[in-house]
């Protein structure tokens, strides 16, 4: 699929076409990685950052928010209800937090490890290559980091360097490949600046990178960020070229995603849920996405990790979460997945189109 194609996508509006879409992409991820639903345990680990991205509620400047860092202990208790609720990943998340050292998470990876048959996906933010390498060989499987936006003027509006470190993801996550990781990124749909162009191009840079793991979502604006106190105005300079940040824009991405991407694992997002909490999930789903994240995280903590507001299903505990999350899936016909659910692109399957 080239950049044309792409993009008339995106712009269509006919309802006609866009059944087509769903229909394609749900029948291409039925065909390359199953009607198996992954669950992955999320674990937000810790809501302190050094960075000041312009769009997340966890920027370094955001006094009003209570900050948390779970002790080890925690998140093995979390790693072990994973266990006991079938899940074959965990997920451990936080913002960059230098507070978290190499020396703590090799010990908490290899904890997990020796107490689990877990797979372990790490999403960190930016880290240095020894700290990949020790956590490699630790024991992780995976890491998650999102490019956000394939445009460079965009991104550094959005990413302010820490200190004069001027950051490049498309060589961290090649790097991370190099380690041994499967790798997966995504990018924000809507961000206020976004051109439907740029939106096209992060589309291919999906494939140029050979992903894993790709997750798209929606920007939701939070009002104590620069983005979200001048959303308006950023969105009228952009015009007719913004991409809107809706719930069907998404279903496109994801959809495309897909097409592009037939072996990656995708998943259906909390973002789309809190836009349409009744079933954005499901919907997801049905539109080319094959993992869903429900949330170890506990509920103590939960509220705290905002890097949008209103994030759906913040009360929820652990059980509550897994239940609904396997009723979700039941109720579209697929199988809740077991397993690690490894990239079939990693294993080095083939894809299949037709």
């Amino acid at each position: 699929m080239n950049q044309s194609e792409i993009l008339r996508w995106l712009r269509t509006e006919d309802p006609a076409r866009l059944n087509e879409l769903w229909a394609r992409a749900d029948e291409v991820r039925r065909r390359n990685v199953g009607d198996d639903v992954h669950l992955r345990g999320l674990i937000e680990l810790s809501n302190y950052c050094a960075r000041s991205c312009g769009y997340c509620g966890l920027r370094r400047e955001n006094r009003a928010l209570g900050r948390y860092r779970m002790t080890a202990g925690e998140v093995l208790d979390c790693a072990r209800q994973a266990v006991d609720y079938g899940y074959g990943t965990v997920v451990l998340q936080s913002g960059e937090d230098y507070g978290i050292t190499r020396e703590w998470m090799a010990d908490l990876i290899g904890a997990i490890k020796a107490e689990t048959d877990l797979a372990v996906t790490l999403s960190l933010g930016e880290r240095a290559d020894e700290e990949l390498r020790a956590w490699k060989d630790a024991g992780a499987d995976r890491y998650l980091l999102r490019f956000e936006t394939s445009d460079r003027a965009l991104y550094d509006f959005i990413h302010p360097p820490v200190g004069e470190k001027r950051s490049d993801r498309f060589a961290l996550l090649r790097r991370m490949r190099e380690i041994g990781y499967e790798i997966g990124s995504g990018v924000m749909v809507g961000i206020p600046g976004q051109t439907y162009q740029t939106l096209a191009q992060d589309l291919l840079a999906f494939a140029e990178l050979d992903l894993d793991m790709i997750g798209v979502g929606p920007y939701i604006a939070h009002e104590s960020t620069p983005l979200g106190r001048r959303e308006a105005e950023l969105r009228a300079a952009a015009g007719e070229r913004q991409t809107p940040n809706t719930e069907a824009m998404t279903y496109r991405v994801m959809a495309l995603t897909r097409l592009i991407c037939p072996l990656a694992n995708i998943p259906s997002t909390s973002a789309l849920a809190t836009l349409n909490l009744a079933e954005g999930r499901e919907l997801g789903l049905l539109r080319g996405a094959n993992v869903v994240m429900p949330n170890l995280t506990p509920p103590r903590y939960r509220a705290l990790y905002e890097i949008y507001p209103a994030k759906a299903c913040i009360h929820e505990t652990a059980a509550q979460c897994h239940g609904c999350m396997k009723r979700r899936i039941l109720s579209i016909d697929r199988n809740v997945g077991v397993g690690r659910g490894d990239s079939p692109r990693f294993r080095g399957s083939r894809p299949t189109m037709k």
